[in-house]
Parts: structure tokens; sequence; C-alpha cells
């Protein structure tokens, strides 16, 4: 009865680019190019791998499943965003900032545990090369994705459950472009210290653990690539792995400062600007980091456009 007199929050109004008011539009075309350059590479890297059987081995299953991945994490946040630059009022519902958050939440978890899974991939290549393809048989990959799924719907239930259990009823106005964790807490009329330390915790599960086992994949791995005696093999070796490491230190680096560290060094501004870098170019770069700089790939995508230019008779 306490709170009969208070409005209960229907609606969230992002205010996220709100101090760029003049440059909305001429962001608008910028990260829509971006936006559309990021779905066509994407589609490119998937449709290669699919059709050219060469590219059928556990990395490039894993590549596709990235690619895919980030395609389905930035419709969830790159469309609205691109909308709301050119509207007026820039509103989300209740339920579709739940939305939003749950399925944000479950790509990006499910996508820390699908680099782990990549890096265990490396590791036994190099590692254990004569019996990579019995360790990472199709049955071992898809149980891997599977789990970092699971994980992923796991932490983003009960992430979501615990943020919009919270009463909202003093602001709505979100100073962000999506519905974020930080940003969203901040406007809940109370929270425990205690749901606090669970989203804390779940946050160091999602990026400290396969982090971790990253490493130590990392650290049996450079151990072998010195064991080799030609120094030719040695950077053969080490150029499998270069473009996972490249990736998996753009992506926790960005997700561990916004997520790991105390509250109380929250700047909205500054999170909006690392947001913009993770949810727009790191998607674009991550495909272009592991097909460019990769000459198989390469040279799957020169047969495929081939057979699709020069089709057999």
């Amino acid at each position: 009865m306490e709170r009969a007199n208070e409005t209960v929050v229907k609606e969230f109004v992002f205010l996220g680019f709100s101090s760029l008011a003049g440059l909305q539009r001429l962001l608008f075309i910028g990260f829509l190019l971006l936006y559309l350059f990021t779905l066509g590479t994407n589609a490119i890297i998937i449709s290669t791998i699919v059709l050219d059987s060469a590219l059928h081995t556990p990395m490039y299953f894993f590549l596709a499943v990235l690619s895919c991945s980030e395609t389905c994490y930035t419709f969830v946040i790159v469309p609205k965003m691109l909308v709301d630059l050119l509207a007026q009022k820039k509103t989300i519902s209740f339920l579709g900032c739940a939305i939003q958050m749950f399925t944000f939440l479950f790509l990006g978890c499910a996508h820390s545990f699908l680099l782990a899974a990549m890096g265990y991939d490396r590791y036994v290549a190099i590692c254990n090369p004569l019996r990579y393809t019995v360790l990472m048989g199709h049955a071992v990959c898809m149980g891997l994705v599977a789990t970092a799924c699971v994980c992923g719907f796991a932490v983003s239930v009960v992430t979501s459950s615990l943020v919009f259990h919270l009463p909202f009823h003093s602001s709505n106005q979100l100073h962000h472009f999506f519905c974020d964790i930080s940003p969203v807490l901040k406007l809940a009329s109370h929270h425990s210290r205690l749901s606090q330390m669970i989203i804390f915790m779940l946050g160091v599960f999602v990026l400290v653990v396969p982090l971790l086992l990253i490493l130590v994949s990392y650290i049996h791995i450079i151990s072998a690539i010195l064991k080799i005696p030609s120094s030719v093999g040695r950077y053969k070796a080490f150029s499998t792995c270069a473009s996972h490491l490249i990736v998996v230190t753009v992506h926790y680096g960005c997700a561990s400062f916004i997520y790991l560290r105390p509250k109380s060094n929250y700047s909205s501004s500054r999170d909006s600007l690392i947001s913009v870098s993770y949810t727009i170019l790191t998607p674009l770069f991550n495909p272009m980091i592991y097909s460019l700089r990769n000459k198989e790939f390469k040279s799957a995508l020169r047969r495929a456009m081939g057979q699709m230019l020069f089709p057999a008779n």
C-alpha cells in the first residue's frame, strides 16, 4: 500500500544517443552500412563452409556456429537501435526490454563458452593431432555447442528473472541504447546486495571460467609449439591459433570491463561507447579476422564463387 500512489514503469525510454542529437542521421547511415556488411560477411562465411566439403572440419563448424550466433546477436540490438536513431520517441515496453535482455544475454553467454570450445579444438589439433578426428568427432562438436547454449540459457534466465522481478516505480529513462544489466538495474526502485552479488557471480562464471579454460589450453598449445623443431612448422601451428586469440582478447576485454567491475564505476556515456564496439564493430571484425587471414577459407570461397558464376553443365 505504501507504493499505491507511485506509477509502475510500463516502458523505458532510451537516451543512449541523446547527447548526439545532431549526428543521429549520420550515425544511422554509418551503423546501417556496418550492419549490412556484417550480415553479408557472415552469410558468405556460413554458406561457404556449408557448400565446400573441404571445410567440413570441427574448426570451421565452430566458425559457422560463431557467425550464426553473432548474426542473431546483432539482430537483437541493432535493428531497434537503427529505428530509434530516426524516431522522435525512443521507447521499448517493459516486456520488450526483458525479452531483449534475455536474448542478448543468452547469445552473449553462449558466445563466451563457444570461444572456450574453439580453444579446446585448437588444443586437440596441435597437442593430439593423431587423435584429432576421434577426439573432435561430430557428436563431440555438437555436444560442446549444446553445452554452450545450455549454459547461456541458464545464465540468461536467472539474470533476467532477478532484474525484472525488481520493482520499477521511479524513472524510466534508460541511459543506454539497449536493455543492458547495469543501466536497467540503476532504474530499479531498490535492489538487494544479494541480487547484485548473484549477477556478479554469474558474470564471473560466464567470463572468468571460459577464459581460464582458454588459458590452460594455450599453455599446453604454446608448450607443444615450442617443441616443434622447424621454425616454419612453429609459425604454421601458431598461425592457426592467432585469429582465435585476437577474438578472445577483444571479446573478454570489452565484456570484462563492462560486467566485472564495481557498479560505482558505472558511466553511461563510456559504457555506451564500449557497447557500440561489441554490438556493432566486434561482430563485423570477428568473421573477417577468421576468414581473411585464412588461406584455406579464401581458397574455398574462390571455389564457391567459381561454382556459382560458372556452374558445371
